[in-house]
């Protein structure tokens, strides 16, 4: 029976520019495209033809009408996808700079994602079968947060598994030591934790990568994914250690890299009938591959659902690497 993945967080739509190698103050115009890391990894798993359903509030207004739409087209389950009138849709205005690295501007103060309330939530029935994926973006001071807890608390109970991926947005967070003490607080909720390599400083406040990496792995995480960009990503699982290699690609955007590998990585898990810790090295590394390459094909294109691949596209760039 295959798992069904609940993501939960902000969908929020992403104002990408038309050019690329300037700052965000030197872009001239920008082009409207559905967002958010929680919306995305629903997509991704959906697109591959998984079964994901994404738990969030946007605004009553045509943006939040948009995300619905667009979440709705490609499979995903929007039965938990609230309006709100008392906010408006999140934006996020991205700058690509050199290489594809990006630049943030948000606009959510509050935005409609940050209201949704605690009770909903209780509403919600979870299974031992179910996945709860969230970010740390929505565990900022809000109702959201609280949200999450109560999620995090019912799937727990039912023996559910729940993954973080922190997805580190520092231009959201006023307070960047309670931002990075607040993941801290949240890690040993985790099942899965996916970092990358460029937010082990950040996340844990260690100097090197290896104080960084024993900090993360003294938690109660079972699996501790550390994604490294086009050099792969490594597993910690049990006392193992397993490095699978990424595809050098030629990338002309970074933005959904990250949710395209954890929604590709989760919908295999999704298939398998099988517990977290019974994941041999075999398997990790060829669900490592499938999700690296999921995650290249993204930086491809231009935006972050509508880049994400199918499983034909996938196997397609494996067979040809």
């Amino acid at each position: 029976m295959m798992k069904k993945v609940y993501t939960m967080g902000e969908a929020l739509i992403d104002f990408i520019p038309h050019e690329t190698g300037v700052s965000m103050s030197e872009v001239e115009s920008f082009k409207k495209l559905p967002g958010g890391a929680p919306a995305n990894v629903a997509a991704a798993i959906a697109k591959l033809g998984g079964d994901s359903a994404f738990i969030g509030q946007v605004g009553e207004d045509m943006f939040g009408y948009y995300l619905k739409k667009v979440l709705a087209e490609n499979k995903v389950d929007i039965t938990h996808m609230l309006h709100t009138d008392k906010a408006n849709t999140a934006l996020a205005f991205v700058a690509l700079k050199q290489g594809g690295e990006r630049e943030f501007a948000f606009y959510r103060k509050p935005s409609a994602d940050m209201l949704l309330e605690r009770e909903y939530i209780k509403k919600i029935t979870f299974t031992e079968n179910d996945i709860l994926h969230f970010c740390s973006v929505s565990l900022i001071e809000s109702e959201v947060k609280y949200a999450h807890i109560e999620a995090i608390k019912k799937i727990k109970e039912e023996n559910g598994l729940v993954v973080f991926d922190p997805n580190v947005r520092q231009s959201l967070w006023e307070n960047q030591q309670l931002y990075s003490h607040t993941i801290q607080e949240f890690i040993p909720y985790a099942d899965v934790l996916k970092v990358s390599d460029d937010e082990l400083n950040f996340i844990t406040g260690k100097g090197t990568v290896e104080e960084g990496l024993n900090y993360l792995l003294s938690q109660p995480v079972k699996l501790l994914i550390l994604t490294k960009g086009k050099e792969g990503v490594t597993f910690f699982i049990g006392k193992k250690e397993i490095n699978v290699p990424g595809f050098a690609v030629q990338a002309i955007d970074t933005t959904g890299a990250g949710d395209a590998f954890i929604g590709a990585f989760l919908y295999q898990f999704s298939l398998m009938d099988k517990k977290l810790t019974d994941l041999t090295s075999d398997e990790l590394i060829a669900m490592g591959t499938f999700a690296n390459s999921a995650a290249a094909l993204v930086t491809t294109k231009n935006g972050a659902i509508s880049a994400l691949p199918t499983m034909e596209e996938v196997e397609a760039f494996i067979a040809g690497n």
